[in-house]
C-alpha cells in the first residue's frame, strides 16, 4: 500500500514544528510555503536583492532535513544565524545560501531542489508562488498595515483588529502546489499565526479552489495561545471560522485538532504579561464549523509553550489512518 501523501500548508515555525513530527512517520510530505515574509534576515534579503524570501522554506528544508549523521552538520549550518559582521549580522547562513542558490540557478525552485538534495530532505519544500507579493491588512477602523512583519509586529493600536487581509499584487500560485494538494490525502492547515502564516497561503490564486476541490481531509491545529493585534480573544472556532471563510466555503472541515491538558500556571503568567492567553476551547461553536473536534495533549513546556512535534504527529496519522479506510472519528475524541 503506498504511504499517504500529506501537504502541509503554512509558514514559519508552525510548518516546521509539524514537518518535524511528520517526517519520522511513514507519509509522503510536502510542505507548501508562504511567501510573503517580510521581516528580519528574509525581509533584508527581498527588500535587497528583490528575491522571494527563503526564511520559511529554509526552516521547513531543516525540519525535513535527514537525521543522519553525513547531513547533520548540513542541517545545523542552515539554522546559524550570524551575531556581527557588518551586513551579516543577523543574516541565516542558510537564507543567505538559497539566495546564492537562486541567483546560480535563476530562480527559487530550481534553488529549492539543490538543497534538498544537500539536506537530503525527506518530502517536498515548495513555495506556494513564484509571484513576488505583499500581505496587506486592512484594520477595523480602515487603516491598511503593509507587509507580513509590520501586521505581525504592530505595536501600535492593538485595540483594533484585523478586518481582512489581501495580497498586492495578485499572486498566482506554484503548478506544482496545485498538482500537491490535488493529489493529497490530507491538507494540514496550521499551528501558525493565523493572518500571516496559514492564510497568505489561502489568497494565492487557485489555492484555496484546489483544497475545496480535493479529496484530502481538511485538517485545522489549533494554536496554543493567543496573539495580540492578530488574535486577541480568539477561540477554537475562530481558527477554524477563518480558514473557511479564506478557503471561499460552505463546506465543514473534516478536522479541528486541539489540546486536551492544562497549562503551567508559571508560564500562563509569563504570557499574560505579553497580552496573550490560552485559546478557548468552544466545542458547541467549532461543531458548526468542523465535522470531528480532536482532543489530544499536544504541548511542551520550557521557557515557553509550543507545539510538540512528535505529539502532534501521532493523532495527525491516527486520523490519516482512519479517514483513508473511510471511518472518521465522529464527535469528540
Amino acid at each position: 500500500m503506498p504511504s499517504p501523501k500529506i501537504v502541509v500548508i503554512g509558514g514559519g515555525t508552525g510548518n516546521r514544528t509539524t514537518l518535524s513530527g511528520l517526517k519520522h512517520e511513514e507519509c509522503d510530505l510536502t510542505a507548501v510555503v508562504a511567501m510573503t515574509d517580510s521581516g528580519g534576515s528574509s525581509g533584508r534579503l527581498r527588500d535587497e536583492l528583490g528575491i522571494l524570501p527563503p526564511g520559511d522554506i529554509r526552516q521547513c528544508l531543516v525540519a525535513l532535513a535527514s537525521t543522519d549523521p553525513s547531513t547533520a552538520l548540513t542541517a545545523q549550518l542552515f539554522d546559524y544565524r550570524f551575531s556581527a559582521g557588518n551586513g551579516l549580522e543577523g543574516h541565516s547562513f542558510g537564507n543567505l545560501y538559497l539566495t546564492a542558490l537562486t541567483e546560480v540557478t535563476g530562480n527559487i525552485a530550481t534553488a529549492i531542489e539543490e538543497a534538498s538534495r544537500m539536506l537530503s530532505i525527506k518530502g517536498t519544500v515548495l513555495p506556494v508562488t513564484l509571484t513576488r507579493s505583499s500581505l496587506v491588512a486592512r484594520l477595523k477602523d480602515g487603516t491598511e498595515v503593509a507587509g507580513e512583519a509590520s501586521i505581525g509586529q504592530r505595536q501600535e493600536g492593538l485595540d483594533v483588529s484585523i478586518d481582512y487581509i489581501y495580497l498586492s499584487p495578485k499572486a498566482y500560485a506554484y503548478p506544482p502546489a496545485i498538482q500537491a494538494i490535488e493529489e493529497a490525502d490530507a491538507v494540514i492547515m496550521g499551528p501558525g499565526d493565523i493572518y500571516t502564516s496559514i492564510l497568505p497561503n489561502l489568497l494565492v490564486e487557485d489555492i484555496s479552489q484546489a483544497i475545496n476541490a480535493s479529496r484530502a481531509a481538511k485538517i485545522c491545529i489549533c494554536n496554543l495561545m493567543t496573539r495580540p493585534g492578530e488574535s486577541d480573544g480568539f477561540k477554537a472556532s475562530s481558527f477554524a471560522g477563518l480558514i473557511r471563510e479564506y478557503l471561499g466555503t460552505s463546506d465543514l472541515l473534516d478536522y479541528l485538532i486541539v489540546n486536551s491538558t492544562p497549562y503551567p500556571e508559571r508560564l500562563l503568567e509569563r504570557y499574560r504579561s505579553f497580552g496573550q492567553y490560552p485559546v478557548e476551547i468552544d466545542d458547541a461553536e467549532s461543531s458548526k464549523l468542523v465535522r470531528n473536534i480532536v482532543h489530544e495533549p499536544l504541548f511542551t513546556a520550557g521557557v515557553y509553550l509550543h507545539h510538540d512535534s512528535r505529539l502532534l504527529a501521532s493523532p495527525l496519522m491516527g486520523i490519516l489512518e482512519r479517514h483513508t479506510a473511510g471511518t472518521p472519528v465522529r464527535g469528540l475524541a
